[in-house]
């Protein structure tokens, strides 16, 4: 942990603890991934759960720094999510420094809010002068494990000025006792900048005040009912975190002293506080009075600062609003006053919960000098008007007041005062400044020097803003000119009232020209903003103008109301070649779609919306793209789209319907890997009562592939029957009908039996269709019909796959028909078995000609009890099935193979792809099928956004009894690929390894197993994931029966009799002359392969209308694995026979 060390005094109860995200499902509590990283594997500092109702205090320890300098900011990223909905509490993350002998200081607290993501944020540890250490508390009483959480910390800009290379400093600058240069105006400014104080030696002229001893000369009388006072943290609180600023300044120390003002213990009777210098003579320009002091403005108390000038009359010089931060700010002021004058500092409160307003190490220059004359009595300046609108309804895009006076200083340059909206928050050596040229009618914002101490960027920001519709854009026009080749950035920032400091919305680095006119042009989408928010600009110039410029001017906020919702031609269907059509980003996520060119279902070339979740900078859970508001609908409608889910750990795309109440509902959902083509998608919206949205959601529980969306259409009318459905969400327009009902349902329950999980998802969670068997619902004889949509006639043959599960004894048939619209069933497939707990796959060809058809699915009782019937992943292809499903050049999808979705199993998936289609993972430059680009394979990749080690497992369906099947398949793995690749046998929760390939290199390669199991099973292809390359599959084929020698392993017991024995002698002589013909036919299959290796696959064979029902062997009883000894140079057959030890390797499952 990077020297850093839990030392909770309970660590039992609640500790610091190394973590990673645990499990590929979305955690419930905790981050989705690490900030540094972006992924499951990467790690951070999170503390455990908490259950014991009490106060308990994690602390976590860095170990010892040296002395810091006096810009020293630690820079870190937080985590603090309330996963239990039980309250983070006042003070879930705070930071402190810990010296020798020292009281421990405060100096680091972030607002208590409730965010599922990663922030940044900055600790502001200026001047240490002796060895220190920091410590991270978090203090609550519930909480769920990782909900607190840190990641990559930087230490920035921590050093002591360095020797200059030369024997002098540059000019302008002072050299210090130990070696290092200052700025001459860090002299005698309150601030040990050299690390010796030297530069604060001779400065005896200067008034300088910090409060250790006294007041000094200052007055804190006042006629405001609230009063500043001298004290320092210990007095405030050493218990409460949020109380006081922690420290002072002049010795960063909670026992040192500084003027502090905050809401009474009694209550806010005054909003106002002020203190006064003693008098001082009148100054001239050529030598002001100056003075420096640093200000403390924290928490939401903090309603802003100002300094005036009291001579003949009173006039404000410098003024800062708001909170700054938790952080000592230099402020210096300089005052020109021809008469008697006298400084007031005047501190603005508000009435909220934490916070307040501090100042220390107030230093006068000599120009200040104290005056023994009366002065004349200032008139008062006339009060500010009164706002015309509430608070609220400031800036809120609506005109609110007579004239838009509630709009004008709001920030936009088209505003009366627009651009005195502005206000510069910058706490470094470089501020915003706003240029007016009435004359020229020219204004601009632009960056310029400042007398802050610290280095941090100059930043100027709106007033509270909002909230804002869909259409809402910030448009401006920049430059950064001048000699340099690197001028600096500018970046635009959102400051949410709820969330706090979001990410930065948009950034420019480098120069837009070396002349004054090279101004550049931006629209930045602002979106739908629900919570009232600032805009910021956030820059940093390298050199300071006439060298380097930043300007920003022309700033226009449009088309901001929330009410406003644009019109759009196409509603609600868009293929998103020219925008977002009637769809918007909700920014109340953790990242946006984007917009892709090259990438799309349309035309191929053109745009689509995607999340790729392989991005190094996503962060977070969830990106959603919402809907504009749909008023009601009195019908049925229709949401049809085409969508990708592609990569071997991508995540969960969902469609939700969003009630006027903000109720939410799941219509459809797909997740894991989908292969890398254009899949089509229907979601029913039935008809609503009230105004509701749509929402596409990608939820990131996988860190590397891509989800994309293309071709919506939102149209009125029922949706075409679905050519897939998993029945995640929705029932798909399948329907029940006879004795009992067909339940759609998840998960098996104590009353009612049922798969444990379903088949799509593999959890408790995932849908499907079920009908209880049992004889108290379905008697003996009595059927249930589960009834399909009606689908359009075909001419060509079609293959209807899915998954059933039967359990219990005695669970009764399930049979599938074919139902004509006109003419009689035919039945396609039955079963009436219990088949264990296991979902089955089973799959028919369809002719129907012409006439339009569906699917009826009939479950006839059989008087069992507890017992159940399950379908779920109906799938109707638009090619014929393949011969009892075994062959599968992959060109038409992956036939009867499957990712298992059980999380206990493997973290990834294989994916589908083809060399032409993929862009981001290396492949084999063509498939084995076809030889070509074009052909389709499978493919495992290494790439650094999952853990190495991690596996993926396909899945073949369940195969009966056998003393001999052989599994052919061809595999690719380059020399630079460290993958594995291994076969398995998987029988009664065991897996039997087969096979291991580490070492392969060069094109692909067939490989030939020989498969013996006295139980059913299944065929497993596992990829074990290295560190770089790819293992890749094509061209899998198993021969259910056959083993590898074309030999169907049957064995006949020979009779005592001689007609047995001539009998037996005529089935042996017929077995030789069969073998003798396979083996010829083989040999030419063979040498036709070597010779034509890139041909053109088989064509598709038809088994017409018969059943795909397998046949079992229950007398087998051998469990063996036979591999056919290598003979002289494999590879001369363009294959690889791999043998396998006697010793069999078994793992549980």
């Amino acid at each position: 942990m990077c020297g850093w060390t839990d030392q909770s005094l309970n660590a039992a109860v609640y500790s610091w603890q190394r973590r990673q995200r645990e499990g590929n499902a979305l955690p419930d509590s905790g981050p989705t991934s690490d900030y540094s990283t972006g992924t499951a594997a990467g790690s951070f500092v999170g503390v455990s759960a908490l259950t014991a109702g009490s106060l308990s205090t994690a602390v976590l320890i860095s170990p010892e720094m040296k002395q810091s300098s006096p810009t020293c900011r630690l820079r870190l990223r937080y985590f603090l999510w309330d996963s239990g909905h039980v309250g983070l509490g006042s003070t879930p993350l705070w930071a402190s420094i810990l010296r020798n002998n020292s009281q421990d200081t405060v100096v680091w607290r972030p607002e208590a809010t409730s965010i599922r993501g990663w922030r940044e944020d900055t600790v502001f540890l200026g001047r240490i002068p002796t060895g220190f250490r920091i410590v991270l508390h978090s203090r609550r009483s519930l909480g769920q494990r990782g909900d607190v959480a840190v990641d990559q910390l930087e230490f920035l800009d921590c050093a002591l000025p360095l020797p200059p290379d030369g024997l002098e400093c540059p000019q302008g600058m002072q050299l210090c006792g130990r070696g290092g240069c200052v700025e001459q105006r860090q002299l005698c400014d309150g601030s040990d900048d050299c690390g010796d104080g030297t530069d604060e030696k001779t400065c005896d002229q200067y008034r300088v005040c910090d409060f250790e001893q006294d007041v000094c000369d200052w007055d804190l009388r006042s006629f405001s009912k609230l009063k500043w006072a001298r004290t320092n943290q210990v007095n405030i609180s050493d218990v409460d975190p949020l109380k006081g600023p922690g420290r002072d300044h002049s010795n960063n120390s909670a026992t040192g002293h500084f003027l502090y003002v905050t809401v009474p213990d009694g209550g806010l009777t005054s909003d106002w506080a002020v203190f006064q210098s003693p008098r001082l003579e009148p100054t001239n320009i050529s030598q002001p009075c100056k003075m420096v002091m640093y200000t403390h403005q924290f928490g939401p108390r903090s309603g802003g600062l100002s300094v005036l000038v009291a001579g003949r009359e009173i006039s404000p010089v410098w003024q800062r609003g708001g909170a700054l931060g938790d952080v000592w700010v230099k402020a210096e002021v300089e005052i020109v006053e021809d008469s008697i004058f006298q400084i007031l500092i005047v501190a603005a409160v508000r009435n909220f919960a934490y916070g307040g307003i501090a100042v220390d190490s107030i230093v006068l220059s000599p120009q200040c000098r104290l005056s023994s004359g009366n002065g004349t009595s200032p008139s008062l300046p006339k009060p500010p008007k009164g706002p015309c609108a509430e608070p609220d309804k400031m800036c809120d895009f609506h005109s609110d007041c007579a004239g838009g006076e509630d709009e004008n200083k709001c920030g936009d340059f088209s505003s009366t005062n627009g651009s005195s909206g502005w206000t510069d928050a910058s706490i470094g050596r470089q501020w915003w400044v706003l240029h007016k040229n009435e004359t020229a009618k020219e204004e601009y914002l632009y960056v310029s020097e400042a007398l802050g101490q610290q280095l941090t960027e100059a930043q100027t920001r709106t007033p509270l803003l909002g909230p804002s519709g869909p259409a809402c854009n910030l448009s401006f026009d920049f430059a950064l000119t001048g000699n340099l080749d690197h001028i600096g950035h500018l970046s635009v920032r959102l400051i949410d009232s709820l969330l706090g400091m979001r990410p930065k919305l948009w950034e420019f680095s480098g120069t837009t020209g070396t002349v004054q006119g090279a101004w550049l042009h931006v629209d930045l989408p602002i979106g739908v903003r629900r919570d009232r928010f600032q805009l910021a600009f956030e820059a940093r110039a390298m050199k300071l103008p006439p060298d380097a410029n930043i300007k920003v001017q022309n700033v226009h906020f449009v088309s901001c109301n929330e009410n406003y919702f644009p019109a759009s031609p196409t509603g609600l269907s868009c293929n998103f070649e020219d925008g977002l059509c009637g769809w918007y980003q909700d920014h109340s996520g953790d990242f946006d779609w984007a917009v892709m060119d090259g990438m799309d279902h349309t035309v191929g070339i053109g745009r689509s919306l995607v999340v790729d979740m392989w991005s190094p900078s996503l962060r977070g859970a969830f990106g959603r793209l919402v809907s504009y508001t749909q008023l009601p609908v009195a019908s049925d409608h229709c949401l049809s789209f085409f969508y990708k889910l592609y990569g071997p750990n991508t995540g969960t795309l969902s469609v939700k319907l969003l009630s006027n109440d903000g109720y939410e509902v799941v219509i459809w959902t797909r997740s894991a890997a989908q292969g890398n083509v254009w899949h089509e998608a229907h979601c029913p919206v039935p008809h609503q009562l009230t105004n509701f949205q749509l929402v596409f959601e990608a939820a990131r529980s996988g860190f590397d592939g891509r989800v994309a969306i293309d071709d919506v259409a939102f149209v009125e009318g029922p949706c075409a029957a679905p050519r897939v459905c998993s029945f995640e969400g929705q029932r798909c327009g399948y329907s029940s009908s006879g004795k009992v009902q067909w339940l759609h349902r998840s998960g098996r329950t104590v009353t009612l039996t049922g798969p444990e999980t379903d088949h799509t998802l593999e959890t408790e969670l995932g849908f499907y269709m079920l009908v209880n068997t049992g004889q108290n619902f379905l008697p003996s004889g009595a059927t249930s019909v589960l009834n399909s949509p009606v689908r359009q006639g075909n001419a060509k043959t079609e293959c209807v796959h899915f998954w059933y599960h039967m359990g219990g004894a005695n669970p009764g048939s399930l049979m599938l028909y074919m139902k004509p619209v006109k003419g009689e069933r035919v039945k396609i497939f039955s079963d009436s078995l219990d088949q264990g707990d296991v979902w089955r796959h089973g799959n028919s060809n369809i002719s129907s000609g012409l006439v339009d058809w569906q699917l009826e699915f009939e479950v006839v009782g059989a008087g069992g009890k507890d017992t159940h019937v399950a379908v779920d992943d109906i799938f109707l292809s638009a090619h014929p099935c393949k011969d009892g499903g075994s062959e599968c050049s992959l060109e038409r999808g992956m036939c009867s193979w499957s990712n298992t979705q059980n999380v206990n199993a493997d973290k990834l998936d294989w994916e589908l792809t083809s060399q032409e289609a993929e862009s981001h993972y290396p492949t084999p430059a063509d498939d084995h099928s076809l030889g070509t680009e074009k052909g389709h394979f499978l493919f495992f990749p290494s790439s650094n956004r999952t853990a190495a080690y991690e596996n993926a497992q396909l899945l073949s369906p369940h195969l009966p009894p056998t003393k001999g099947t052989c599994l052919k398949f061809w595999a690719y793995k380059p020399y630079s690929s460290d993958s594995q690749l291994r076969v398995w046998r998987l029988s009664q929760g065991r897996l039997h390894q087969l096979l291991v390939v580490s070492e392969l290199g060069g094109p692909w390669k067939r490989f030939d197993v020989n498969i013996t199991s006295a139980q059913e099973y299944q065929i497993v292809l596992e990829g074990i994931k290295g560190t770089s390359g790819v293992v890749a599959l094509d061209d899998i084929e198993y021969t259910d029966g056959v083993n590898c020698g074309n030999k169907d392993g049957l064995t006949t017991s020979p009779k005592g009799d001689m007609n047995g024995g001539v009998a037996a002698a005529v089935v042996v002589v017929l077995l030789l002359i069969g073998t003798l013909i396979a083996l010829l036919v083989y040999y030419l299959r063979t040498r036709q392969m070597a010779n034509a290796p890139t041909g053109p696959p088989p064509p598709c064979s038809s088994v017409g209308d018969s059943f795909s029902n397998e046949v079992y062997e229950p007398k087998l009883t051998q469990d063996r694995v036979i591999i056919p000894v290598v003979q002289n140079h494999p590879m001369a057959a363009g294959f690889n026979n791999v043998p396998v030890s006697a010793d069999v390797r078994e793992r549980v499952v």
